[in-house]
């Protein structure tokens, strides 16, 4: 089989090396230097080559590749037609993974060119402490409950939406806990697709009339704007996010301000180009956030360290 060898542009387009569309997007029409390597580099460029029936090798940037581009690489990627597909990714230095399957080539890019995840900061009535959300994968998945389960359904579903996430939930028993949003590419605010029966801070006229609402139109507008943006931080960078949560909500279903400390994970599911669904499953715990973390701590589920995820 003859070697292709094709570039995709930060636009998202194709083109060919050495010729006039690669060096308009290059914006130097004659080049004495490893132009391509240069594009990859530094313009956000990605090299897809099909080396032979059994290896499609990928060269890119992540930090510089644009959301265009990948989704051009998305589109195509099922048509290799090869076995087994090589990654090459420049950090401080280059890379190299090779991996299965489309799909398992797919979910790897798109964590490693996904944006850094920036939460809302914490306020006087809302804080989450984050957790490794890692640990619901891993060798402590069985100690996660709940919430390992839904992890594992979104890990094996590669992220991809479909009707068997309710019926999951329905199955598993974790439908009451389970909010969805949708987060769209034309819309600034996410909008509530799913409220489970769960919630019982919720008075029962909202849990019947929420869905279609904006999430910032939640009865506590200062909690539902917060919640928004961790729903679009999630959106934004496609990769999970586990807390221990503490609130105290007003103008729930009880006059009284309401305080509560939950286990909380948020997943991004893809739904096509237009815009993603993040769930959120919930579980109540009946510690600060301080103690609530050290015994998730203690049960073998590490916090993150980062100091802009508290």
């Amino acid at each position: 089989m003859q070697q292709l060898t094709m570039l995709i542009t930060a636009e998202g387009k194709w083109v060919l090396p050495d010729s006039e569309e690669f060096f308009a997007a290059l914006g130097d029409p004659n080049p004495d230097y490893d132009a391509v390597g240069f594009a990859v580099r530094n313009l956000g460029f990605i090299k897809f080559q099909v080396l032979d029936r059994i290896v499609t090798e990928i060269d890119l940037h992540p930090r510089n590749v644009d959301p265009r581009a990948l989704l051009a690489l998305e589109k195509l990627l099922d048509e290799a037609g090869t076995k087994l597909f090589r990654i090459q990714y420049l950090e401080a230095e280059w890379h190299s993974e090779i991996l299965p399957s489309a799909e398992h080539t797919l979910a790897r890019l798109r964590e490693l060119c996904a944006p850094v995840f920036e939460p809302p900061p914490p306020t006087d009535r809302f804080q989450a402490s984050p957790l490794d959300p890692k640990h619901l994968f891993g060798a402590y998945a069985d100690q996660s409950g709940d919430l390992g389960l839904l992890a594992r359904k979104w890990r094996v579903s590669f992220g991809q939406y479909d009707d068997s996430l309710i019926s999951f939930a329905v199955q598993m028993g974790l439908i009451d806990r389970l909010m969805i949003a949708e987060v769209s590419h034309d819309r600034e605010d996410p909008v509530f697709r799913f409220l489970g029966n769960g919630f019982s801070f919720l008075d029962q006229n909202f849990r019947f009339r929420g869905v279609g609402q904006r999430l910032q139109d939640f009865p506590d507008k200062a909690y539902g704007q917060w919640l928004a943006d961790f729903y679009k931080a999630v959106a934004s960078s496609g990769q999970p996010r586990y807390d221990i949560v503490s609130a105290t909500i007003t103008g729930a279903a009880n006059p009284k301000p309401y305080s509560t400390h939950y286990e909380r994970l948020l997943l991004p599911w893809r739904t096509g180009p237009n815009g993603t669904l993040v769930s959120l499953l919930s579980k109540k715990v009946s510690a600060s956030p301080a103690s609530a973390s050290a015994n998730v701590v203690g049960a073998g589920l590490a916090p993150t360290k980062s100091a802009k995820s508290s």
